[in-house]
């Protein structure tokens, strides 16, 4: 078997599967779900675990897998508007970025000095609209298309956003 050839034969209802699922989550958009489910296939296929099942088998595979991806992101989910902190001074700006996923906060986000930075506008504009978009618990590709720009670009500047706060 050919993984294209199975890839035409189940896009489709792959597509449909990952936009009924879509409603479950706002972090993600359809092509997100597809993507995932496109790269759980293809580890599943190297491993040669698809050879002798039929098409519904895979299909309710997928579905399943991208069922368990959505509850294990929104475990990880904590939204916080970057908004609300600049208009409260009160606001420990430290102990809101604690709480976020480690993917996001760069391993040690929560530094004194780097909470000064970003309040001190130690970012560009642009800097400061990606952690504000970030912080919204949206995906880099999400962020990518909110500003079109690339993923690859928004990847670039969380890369600078890190840079600056060591």
């Amino acid at each position: 078997m050919c993984f294209e050839d199975l890839l035409k034969r189940i896009s489709p209802n792959l597509k449909k599967i990952a936009y009924k699922l879509n409603g479950h989550s706002s972090h993600f958009d359809d092509e997100d779900l597809y993507q995932e489910a496109l790269l759980h296939l293809w580890q599943d296929f190297q491993k040669g675990k698809l050879d002798d099942k039929t098409d519904s088998y895979i299909l309710q595979g997928c579905y399943f897998h991208l069922k368990n991806y959505l509850r294990k992101a929104k475990e990880k989910v904590n939204l916080v508007s970057i908004d609300s902190l600049v208009d409260n001074d009160d606001t420990d700006l430290e102990e809101i970025l604690y709480l976020k996923d480690p993917k996001f906060c760069f391993n040690y986000l929560g530094s004194k000095m780097l909470v000064e930075e970003i309040k001190d506008n130690g970012l560009t504009k642009r800097e400061k609209e990606v952690l504000s978009l970030c912080l919204e618990g949206l995906t880099t590709r999400e962020i990518g298309k909110r500003l079109g720009v690339s993923h690859a670009r928004i990847v670039k500047i969380k890369a600078n956003i890190k840079r600056k706060s060591n």
